[in-house]
């Protein structure tokens, strides 16, 4: 099994798709961190991107090294949490994030996950790849 985790974390920026009634809609997105299957994300609940995946949360997350080598796919259903916790993590790791919503409590950052159903890779030397978790 590929480390999904590892790749992520050594390429947080990627492309973020979700639906918006029955048009794919794309945005660039960082990851964040992740915890076994679950990949986790932030935004704000006053972005349509936040009322996309209330409406279907079937999403996915591409990202890619400098040399495409490899390219990443994760997909799943993503789940909002509200988690004081997670929320301050991700202000302590990435400090940007705090000076933009100041404390965990802010009632307009979320925090959401994706949980990893299905992987798919490519890679130059390997090709394309699948992997089911579920």
């Amino acid at each position: 099994m590929i480390d999904f985790n590892k790749i992520l974390k050594d390429n947080t920026y990627g492309v973020l798709a979700t639906l918006d009634g029955n048009r794919p809609r794309t945005r660039v997105f960082q990851y964040l961190f992740s915890d076994d299957n679950k990949v986790y994300f932030g935004t704000t609940n006053d972005k349509p991107v936040y009322a996309q995946i209330q409406r279907n949360p079937f999403v996915s997350f591409c990202s890619y090294s400098k040399d495409f080598s490899p390219v990443l796919s994760v997909s799943g259903k993503a789940y909002f949490v509200d988690d004081i916790t997670l929320k301050a993590r991700a202000m302590e790791e990435y400090p940007f994030i705090k000076k933009m919503y100041t404390s965990p409590d802010n009632p307009v950052f979320e925090i959401f996950y994706v949980d990893v159903e299905e992987i798919e890779t490519y890679s130059f030397e390997e090709g394309p790849r699948k992997y089911k978790l579920k």
